[in-house]
């Protein structure tokens, strides 16, 4: 029998996944896989989740939002563990899970990771630190972090809405500068997003954008008066096309830097990010996945 680590947040989402342990075992079983469990906790760490990985082990599965994923696929790098993972969305923010087509029902998540074959991706690196999905900076990027946990457990991706809601009277130009092959800009801006993935929130702000391309999709929102940055904001909530769209920068790149010298905090997939400057660059093929539809 083939061994599976299991590593799983039991506070992620509406704490469900402890009660599904049981079905994702039944399914493994089934295709004569042995699941390894390991609670992450605070009297845990991260680390020690892998103190116990040998050839024997097919596949790190991971049940947990973004900002879980990050956490494992960052100790995997430390370590130079190069197994395939396979995520099973069971957070708030489920944008990187959600984008790679992963359903919901974890017996059908199971069976698609199961009978799929190892596909290379794309992953994205800010300074030393690794992200699936998106990093960001500027305005609304600490809402996560200082959100309160029972409240995004709550109503979920509403809760992201309603706290950038009550920063709108906040807004301040934030100077910065960016620089890469295809694009410079030195001026001020509200917003800054870094995508592998394709969405943040739900919403799909980088509806371009490839896993498997070797690119980064950056959007910058510059500053610039209230009722464009309406508009905008509107642009993004229907999921409509941003470029060529006036007061936002679009393109992709393999690398840029980032200078800030704003009190501003960066962040990856809802979690605290390095401190600026910034170098951030996609490692082309940088990790095996299982279960993708992409």
């Amino acid at each position: 029998m083939k061994k599976v680590k299991f590593i799983y947040n039991p506070y992620s989402g509406e704490s469900t996944i402890a009660l599904d342990l049981d079905k994702i075992i039944m399914v493994h079983q089934k295709y004569e896989h042995i699941i390894v469990p390991y609670r992450i906790c605070n009297e845990y760490p991260m680390s020690n989740a892998f103190a116990d990985i040998n050839e024997g082990y097919t596949y790190v599965l991971i049940a947990g939002g973004d900002g879980t994923i990050d956490s494992v696929v960052n100790e995997m790098k430390k370590r130079n563990i190069n197994l395939p993972i396979a995520i099973l969305p069971a957070g708030t923010a489920n944008d990187f899970a959600n984008y790679i087509g992963m359903p919901h029902d974890v017996c059908d998540a199971c069976n698609q990771i199961l009978e799929s074959n190892v596909k290379k991706i794309d992953i994205g690196k800010i300074n030393d630190k690794y992200f699936m999905n998106v990093a960001s900076t500027g305005l609304f990027t600490d809402i996560s972090q200082n959100m309160d946990i029972n409240l995004k457990n709550t109503i979920g991706k509403l809760a992201y809405y309603v706290k950038g809601i009550e920063q709108l009277p906040n807004f301040r130009k934030l100077k910065i500068k960016v620089t890469s092959e295809e694009v410079c800009f030195d001026g001020d801006m509200y917003l800054m997003l870094v995508f592998n993935g394709q969405t943040a929130g739900s919403l799909k702000f980088a509806y371009n954008a490839k896993v498997d391309d070797g690119l980064l999709d950056v959007i910058i929102i510059k500053a610039g008066i209230m009722k464009n940055i309406l508009n905008i904001f509107i642009k993004m909530l229907r999921n409509e096309h941003l470029e060529n769209v006036e007061g936002i920068i679009y393109f992709k790149t393999k690398r840029l830097e980032v200078e800030c010298f704003e009190d501003i905090v960066t962040d990856i997939d809802g979690e605290r990010g390095p401190d600026f400057p910034l170098i951030i660059e996609c490692e082309k093929n940088g990790i095996s996945i299982l279960g993708t539809k992409i």
